[in-house]
């Protein structure tokens, strides 16, 4: 919802069945991002991003995924980074 997005080229790598991460990953669970964070935290984190910045979307706060840049860092042996896109809208249902 913050944090932007990469663009990839697969490397074709055997050793990972031709497949990389589609995304950050979960730091914490659901429940868990609903019980620690606020709708302040979410509006403070989402700042600059057009989104929804309510308390139906809190379990989607940033600071909930790992941090993307690192994700992309430790796949550097299955994909080539053709682009990062920053986040301006992010839609959740």
């Amino acid at each position: 919802m913050g944090t932007g997005s990469y663009v990839v080229r697969g490397l074709g790598s055997e050793r990972s069945f031709y497949s990389a991460s589609h995304g950050a990953g979960r730091r914490m669970s659901r429940t868990e991002a609903k019980r620690r964070y606020t709708v302040a935290d979410l509006v403070a984190q989402t700042d600059g991003v057009e989104s929804r910045k309510d308390a139906g979307v809190i379990d989607e706060i940033p600071a909930a995924y790992k941090d993307i840049d690192t994700v992309i860092a430790a796949q550097s042996d299955l994909v080539e980074v053709v682009a990062h896109l920053k986040q301006v809208i992010c839609v959740k249902g």
